[in-house]
C-alpha cells in the first residue's frame, strides 16, 4: 500500500469524519521504552525504530486511519545537543516518516482496507527547550525567527512525503503565523492546531484571532486544537469551523494534566469516546487523542464514530 492508493485526506475530510491515533509517547512507554530525556519519543528514532512502528501499527489496528510520526520532538538543535550532526538529524526525520509508512503496509498486510494516512507532525519550538514552554509560548522569539527555526525540518519531512503536515500543539498565534509561512510552497497540505486553555491559546490570544491566521491559508485542510483538556474542545470547535469555514481537527490529552517540573501527569481522565458524537456534530472532521490517550480509547472513537 502506498499513500496513492487511496483519495486524500482533504477529499477524505470533505466527505465524512476520519478517525486519527492516540499518544505516542505513552504507547511506547505502555511497551516498556523509558522517555525520560529531553528527545522524548525521538530518541528512539535513532535507538529503536522498530518500536516506533510496533506503536502506529497499534493504533491503525485499532482503527485510526492516521498515524502521527514521532518527529514532534525531533529538531535539528535537539538532535545536536545528544551529539547528532544534521545529516544525521534530516535521516531521521524522513525515517520518521518511513516508519509510519510502514506500519501502514502492515496494518493493510493484516487485511485493514480502509484508507490509511501519515501526517508528520511539526511540534512547537517549545517542545526542543524540553521544559514545558509548548504551554506557555511567548518565548521572546520574532515571527521571523520562529520561522527560521522551522523551515528547515519542515522541508525535510515534506520532501519525506508524507500526506500531511500536522503543525500541532502551537501555543502562540505569533508562532502559528511562522508556521504557516515556512509550509508555503512546499506542496504538501498541512493542518495547524493550538493547545489551548478555554476558549485561548496557552500565550492567552483569544481563538477567533488565532484560528484567523489560518483561514485563508490554501495549504492548511483542518484547523483545531490537541494537547488540551477534553472540556476544552467544544467551544474551540464552534469557533475554529465558524472562523476558517475548514474541516477541524481535534484530539484532546486523557484530561490528566502535566506537571512539567515533576515530569509526570496528575489528576483524573476525563476523556470518553461518547464526546466525540457531539465533537463530530459541532464540526470535527479529524478526531484522535493525544497525551494518555492509547489503542483502547481509539478503538472506542473509532466505534463510536461508526455507530
Amino acid at each position: 500500500m502506498t499513500s496513492h492508493t487511496f483519495p486524500s485526506l482533504a477529499d477524505a475530510l470533505a466527505t465524512g469524519t476520519v478517525v486519527l491515533d492516540g499518544g505516542m509517547s505513552n504507547q511506547l512507554e505502555a511497551a516498556g521504552h523509558d522517555l525520560g530525556d529531553e528527545l522524548w519519543s525521538a530518541r528512539l528514532l535513532a535507538e529503536r525504530p522498530d518500536a516506533v512502528t510496533e506503536a502506529h501499527l497499534a493504533y491503525f489496528l485499532a482503527g485510526a486511519s492516521v498515524a502521527i510520526t514521532a518527529s514532534y520532538q525531533a529538531t535539528f538543535e535537539g538532535f545536536g545537543k545528544r551529539g547528532i550532526g544534521r545529516e544525521e538529524a534530516a535521516r531521521l526525520l524522513g525515517l520518521s516518516v518511513e516508519l509510519a509508512r510502514t506500519a501502514a503496509r502492515r496494518a493493510a498486510d493484516a487485511g485493514s482496507e480502509r484508507p490509511l494516512w501519515v501526517a508528520a507532525s511539526v511540534g512547537p519550538y517549545g517542545a526542543m527547550l524540553a521544559d514545558g514552554s509548548e504551554y506557555r509560548g511567548r518565548y521572546g522569539l520574532s515571527v521571523a525567527e520562529l520561522e527560521r527555526f522551522h523551515r528547515p525540518r519542515i522541508e525535510v519531512l515534506a520532501a519525506a512525503e508524507p500526506d500531511v503536515l500536522a503543525l500541532e500543539t502551537v501555543p502562540d498565534a505569533d508562532e502559528a503565523a511562522a508556521l504557516l509561512r515556512a509550509v508555503r510552497g512546499l506542496g504538501v497540505p498541512a493542518w495547524l492546531s493550538y493547545t489551548v486553555e478555554g476558549l485561548r491559546t496557552r500565550a492567552g490570544q483569544p481563538l477567533e484571532e488565532a484560528f484567523g491566521l489560518a483561514a485563508d491559508a490554501d495549504e492548511v485542510i483542518a484547523v483545531g486544537v490537541n494537547c488540551c483538556a477534553p472540556e476544552d474542545v467544544p467551544g474551540a470547535v464552534e469557533i475554529a469551523a465558524r472562523v476558517t469555514g475548514k474541516p477541524v481537527v481535534v484530539y484532546p490529552n486523557s484530561g490528566e494534566a502535566w506537571d512539567a517540573r515533576a515530569r509526570t501527569w496528575r489528576g483524573r481522565t476525563t476523556f470518553g469516546a461518547e464526546q466525540v458524537k457531539a465533537w463530530r456534530e459541532a464540526g470535527a472532521r479529524l478526531i484522535g487523542g493525544c497525551c494518555r490517550v492509547g489503542p483502547e480509547a481509539i478503538a472506542g472513537i473509532a466505534g463510536a464514530l461508526a455507530a
